[in-house]
């Protein structure tokens, strides 16, 4: 123990460390890895999005203060294990959830408040640029956004001087570099795959389309810079560096790899960035990442075309809501356990809950729910309505419940998933899960495979998620062999020794979600009359 503490002071006082900063839908996560990849102290902050003017959102405010408390969080962690305040690192990089948009004008002014990945708010623009460039182009998109401001004549285009993502805002603000890496832009706008970078041809065929707007911009001038993983995308900068730190310990000049999206990092925290594998991350929302051999027959528009951090062709079924409605409702058992007088571990309810659905009845009894919080694009609901329906017959106990509303957060994304596996017969050899949903173990394994009809793992580093991903690419930076490629360092050195826990789906848990998602399908005219008439 006293070599290991000794490995880590040393590794933090020769630069060996690398710090990941994941900015979550529900959590800011800082992660400082050392040389050989493990954890040796993080920080988080939880925080929520909200409903302003229509718009899902999060204030510019709350994303500093944010940034800097779990950094303080995690700063505070090393001086207490290891005797020493944290000056510097060897490097950084940050990670935030994917698409949205934030346009900023001349002065670098935010002209609009940030517009998260959750706003079903452009169909229009989504539909008419995916028949453009006869490319899928999903409302979550960054592109998809500007074009329904445009559509919407809203009077900020014509000042906007640059977009970009949350990560990138981040990265520009503690760098001065609007950089991106390449799987992040990969949702605001189509990649070229030969070249890892904005596709020429559609961004020509988008000025052509807004030409008679007379806009003083032309788009690659509003897109950032695009970067693969492994190069070099800024330094922090000495105003960067108070910004993360207003203690003014850290110091600048610190090499800054590129800014990823949340899906990228889980690519990377579950080793699943070669072709033929793929990654669930479970939460808030949840999304499915298959790595590509081959390119679909057709555009579906329940399947995003992304990349990895280093520009492998992905599918991605994502769906806006998961486990947010299952969160509530364990919330309400907490609270009638209060009621009773009870003191509640918070870990112990969701286990006992969770564990429950295991003994339900396969296709959970008849009964039916919608976690649906927002609008969820693959299903076509514009807005959402979080709803329980169950009909006389129904076989209404708990164990039964449980597992419906595990299924219901995975409804959606099964949807997706049967476009790759049956109507594109794509080959997947693994699927490796991460999220907080599988800290209890087992369960969300068993349910997701049964939806997947695939094998899932979880590894032991699945729980660090994102933020620890975002390390492990900031290490890859500084430390990779010239010639050697994502995949290799992740098999070679990250994942060497790490082993995961395989669970295989089970004929019964087939046919049970198979009964229940055409329950689902069916019912989905009940959760758009619940939108319709519940204000």
């Amino acid at each position: 123990m006293i070599s290991n503490r000794l490995s880590i002071e040393q590794a933090i006082n020769k630069e060996e460390t690398s710090l990941g900063i994941e900015l979550g839908s529900t959590r800011i996560k800082v992660v400082l890895i050392d040389h050989s990849f493990q954890t040796i102290a993080s920080g988080s902050y939880e925080w929520e999005n909200q409903l302003k003017d229509g718009f899902w959102t999060y204030n510019l405010e709350d994303i500093i203060k944010g940034l800097q408390d779990a950094y303080r969080e995690m700063k505070e962690e090393v001086t207490q294990n290891y005797g020493i305040t944290l000056q510097t690192v060897g490097s950084i990089g940050f990670s935030a959830m994917m698409h949205g948009y934030m346009a900023f004008d001349e002065h670098n002014e935010l002209l609009v408040p940030f517009r998260t990945w959750r706003n079903a708010t452009t169909g229009a623009a989504a539909k008419a640029l995916t028949d453009l460039f006869g490319f899928n182009i999903p409302e979550r998109w960054s592109i998809a956004h500007l074009y329904q401001a445009i559509l919407n004549e809203e009077e900020h285009v014509p000042q906007i001087r640059f977009i970009t993502t949350l990560a990138g805002y981040i990265h520009w603000l503690l760098t001065g570099n609007q950089a991106l890496g390449v799987g992040d832009a990969s949702g605001m706008f189509p990649i070229d795959e030969t070249s890892a970078n904005f596709n020429a041809s559609m961004i020509q065929q988008f000025d052509e389309l807004v030409a008679s707007k007379g806009y003083p911009w032309k788009t690659r001038d509003l897109l950032p810079k695009v970067y693969v993983a492994g190069e070099q995308a800024g330094i922090l900068s000495e105003a960067g560096a108070k910004i993360l730190d207003p203690s003014l310990h850290l110091q600048s000049g610190i090499p800054l790899s590129p800014p990823e999206g949340d899906a990228g990092t889980g690519m990377v925290a579950t080793n699943s960035v070669r072709k033929r594998t793929g990654n669930v991350s479970v939460g808030t929302s949840v999304f499915a990442m298959i790595v590509l051999e081959k390119e679909l027959s057709k555009v579906y528009p329940e399947i995003d075309m992304v990349t990895t951090p280093n520009g492998s062709p992905v599918g991605m079924v994502h769906a806006n809501n998961c486990s947010s409605d299952l969160n509530a409702w364990l919330g309400l058992f907490r609270e009638f356990y209060e009621a009773m007088g009870h003191k509640v571990d918070a870990n112990k309810l969701y286990s006992v809950l969770l564990n429950k659905a295991l003994e339900a009845d396969p296709d959970a009894g008849g009964l039916l729910s919608y976690g649906y919080l927002s609008g969820e694009n693959i299903t076509g609901l514009e807005q959402g309505r979080p709803l329980f329906v169950r009909s006389p017959e129904s076989k209404f106990n708990l164990s039964n419940f449980m597992r419906t509303h595990l299924y219901s957060a995975f409804g959606a994304l099964k949807i997706g998933m049967d476009i790759l596996t049956k109507e594109e017969n794509l080959a997947i050899d693994s699927i490796l899960g991460h999220g907080g949903l599988f800290k209890t173990p087992v369960v969300g394994q068993k349910m997701i495979a049964a939806s997947m009809n695939v094998p899932v793992s979880v590894m032991s580093t699945a729980g660090e998620g994102g933020a620890w991903g975002m390390a492990i690419l900031a290490a890859y930076m500084m430390n990779k062999n010239q010639e050697e490629s994502l995949e290799d360092f992740l098999d070679q050195k990250v994942f060497k020794d790490v082993k995961g826990e395989e669970i295989h789906p089970e004929a019964t848990d087939i046919k049970g979600f198979e009964t229940f998602i055409e329950r689902y399908k069916k019912g989905l005219a009940i959760e758009q009359s619940a939108v319709d008439n519940l204000v």
